[in-house]
């Protein structure tokens, strides 16, 4: 039903219709949409012989509206890029960039901000692979008046042209029921009945073939007691019926202005979050140079091994799929001479085919598995770094401004995959501790010193801090201040001085939620250090009025006192004599009290070859090697910064004394 209503409406006139927002009797279409589809006169006709109730046509219609919605927003940005048009469909400059952000904020119904530069890439190669199939110009898809007299010569090229009608899922939307057709209610901490109207036979003729199911929905641990389920979606994987249960929680208001204490986090290809903490005080950005570091360079590593595999095991499988219709009976020219052999033949290459598409979605299955491990991971560590260190506001580079340059173009698209996964999850895990999220425009913080600004020189990037005069990408070295720090670490700094100087420019999209700040305001960090908490001696000192570190009352000291001139050699202190039947040994202070390395278990030798044990397993609880909670992703790990609370500085606090140059 929804497949034939979006057929039926794929043309621009109807299109057009539905962008115009009325309907037929002149009032404004709702925001449901299966109500608007029934004002524009587009309902769903159940198929021939079939009953279906109003409600399942909702459902239906509501799919539909949808469907067609969506496509009135890739018409939109397919017009901004065919508006601004570059020289170079392959590679925009700036200019270019700036122009086609700027058509996309002026159509309705698009924001520039929210459009990622990857659809703007994918929609810029639509209209290019069209050009060249029809033999058009990029004149010829304007939709302007034909001023030469010359008329059919230009031409408005629509969606509806360049692509066909989207293929529609085989699932059903239940939000756009009732309690006629479907209930939903919980059944303990870790469950929920859902009662839904479903059919008993392929074509339900009459409503007697309709019945209510019961379907027991097991809820996973992260869903709380107090949460509220919403109506799912009905889907069809695997030949089993999968449930999409989305659920709301209470949150706290995070206000997108008025914040102090913000944490700017940089994206980075195997250094995947580079964080920074900043205060603004008196007009200007303070941070104490704490850097925050979460290195996912094993998992990228894995995660690239894998990608490889996936490919190599799809060309197999394409080879096979080439050989299997290669010995079809109708492609075969000696299959009248030796049928069984080539019978026998396609029977392997079928079962060759079968066991790489099996291995292929196995890896597939792992590579999602292994991303959304590595990005609720680390959206849980930046979350944890924010409260920890007081901050209210976390700032991250927009992706939707950034884009891969240079050599490293490809490594930035692989780990460009998992960002995307990582904001949304840093969102959701905000939300729950009441810290807002803003994204700052990404061009340039990684060009000039944090410190200096953008009128100075730019920075000098640099393998390491010990080769400042050779080209590289790592380390980042300012020539006018004398900077030099890790190249994340600087654009950290610049992220969170953009976000704490420019917050009267956050815009909430409406739709969304997502915070974004696109106006730049550049200011410099100036280095502070913390406080240094008193120990337990300092307070005692302080609280008893006693000198901390009190000198001996000896007599040399007491004639040191009256006379400062040295004329003799110091006395040797006495030392002590250790028993040589104890041990022959020769002890240092320095010594640690413990092991760093534990002791082996097997008399002789290295360690056995293979992984590290398992936490909790009885080998790592025999030599000690257990696993930290805050370095697991899954079943890999992660270098990451402790989550530790430093001491905090902000009003009423002593002021913080300004860092020497590093």
């Amino acid at each position: 039903m929804t497949a034939g209503v979006v057929a039926e409406r794929w043309n621009r006139a109807d299109l057009d219709l539905l962008d115009a927002g009325v309907g037929l009797d002149g009032r404004a279409l709702p925001a449901k949409g299966w109500m608007a589809v029934r004002r524009l006169g587009w309902g769903a006709a159940a198929p021939v012989g079939v009953y279906v109730s109003d409600r399942v046509r909702r459902c239906a219609e509501e799919e539909a509206a949808r469907a067609l919605r969506l496509a009135l927003y890739r018409r939109a940005v397919l017009a901004a890029i065919i508006a601004t048009w570059p020289a170079d469909p392959g590679w925009r400059t700036d200019a270019e960039w700036t122009a086609v952000r700027a058509a996309l904020n002026a159509t309705a119904g698009v924001a520039g901000g929210g459009v990622s530069a990857a659809l703007i890439r994918n929609r810029t190669r639509q209209v290019r692979a069209y050009l060249d199939e029809h033999g058009l110009s990029p004149a010829d898809l304007t939709d302007l008046t034909d001023l030469t007299g010359q008329a059919g010569r230009l031409r408005r090229v629509d969606v509806v042209e360049v692509e066909g009608p989207p293929v529609v899922a085989a699932q059903v939307l239940l939000a756009a029921a009732d309690r006629q057709l479907v209930t939903l209610e919980r059944v303990g901490p870790s469950g929920a009945r859902l009662r839904v109207q479903l059919p008993l036979c392929a074509r339900p003729a009459a409503r007697r073939d309709w019945a209510w199911h019961v379907l027991p929905v097991p809820l996973p641990p992260q869903v709380p007691v107090d949460a509220r389920l919403c109506s799912p979606t009905l889907r069809v994987a695997d030949g089993r019926v999968r449930v999409d249960l989305p659920f709301t929680v209470a949150v706290s208001y995070a206000p997108a202005t008025g914040h102090t204490v913000a944490a700017g986090f940089d994206w980075g290809v195997n250094t995947l979050l580079t964080g920074t903490i900043g205060r603004l005080h008196d007009g200007r950005v303070e941070g104490d140079g704490h850097p925050l570091l979460y290195d996912a360079t094993t998992v990228s590593a894995k995660l690239h091994r894998l990608r490889g595999h996936r490919e190599a095991l799809a060309a197999k499988r394409d080879h096979y799929a080439t050989l299997q219709a290669g010995l079809t009976p109708s492609a075969t020219t000696h299959a009248a001479r030796h049928p069984a052999r080539d019978a026998a033949r396609h029977e392997q290459v079928a079962a060759l085919y079968e066991r790489a598409d099996r291995e292929h979605a196995r890896v597939c299955a792992r590579i999602r598995h292994l991303n959304n491990a590595l990005s609720w991971s680390a959206a849980r560590w930046a979350v944890d770094q924010a409260v920890a260190l007081g901050a209210s506001v976390i700032y991250l580079e927009d992706l939707a401004t950034l884009e891969a340059r240079g050599r490293r173009r490809g490594n930035a698209a692989l780990s460009g995959q998992v960002r995307g996964r990582v904001a949304d999850a840093i969102r959701h895990l905000a939300a729950k501790t009441g810290l807002a999220v803003v994204t700052v425009p990404a061009r340039g913080t990684s060009t000039y010193c944090p410190r200096c600004g953008t009128g100075t020189a730019p920075l000098h990037h640099t393998p390491a801090p010990d080769r400042l005069t050779q080209r590289g990408w790592k380390w980042a070295h300012c020539p006018h201040c004398g900077l030099s720090c890790d190249r994340d670490q600087a654009a950290a700094e610049r992220i969170v001085s953009r976000g704490l100087l420019a917050q009267r420019h956050t815009v909430t999209d409406r739709v969304s939620g997502v915070r974004t700040i696109r106006t730049v305001v550049e200011g410099n960090l100036a280095r502070v250090r913390r406080p240094r908490k008193p120990t337990r001696a300092a307070r005692r000192a302080r609280r008893t009025r006693t000198d901390l570190h009190p000198r001996p009352q000896t007599r040399h000291d007491r004639q040191a006192r009256l006379d400062r001139t040295k004329t003799g050699a110091t006395p040797q202190r006495p030392t002590r004599q250790r028993p040589t039947e104890r041990s022959t040994t020769k002890t240092f202070s320095q010594l640690p009290d413990r092991r760093l390395v534990p002791a082996p278990t097997h008399p002789v030798g290295q360690r056995p070859a293979g992984q590290v044990p398992q936490a909790n397993s009885p080998t790592a609880v025999r030599t000690g090697l257990v696993r930290d909670s805050h370095q697991r992703t899954g079943f890999h790990h992660v270098k990451a910064t402790p989550v530790l609370a430093l001491a905090e500085y902000g009003s009423g606090r002593p002021k913080a004394t300004p860092a020497r140059n590093a």
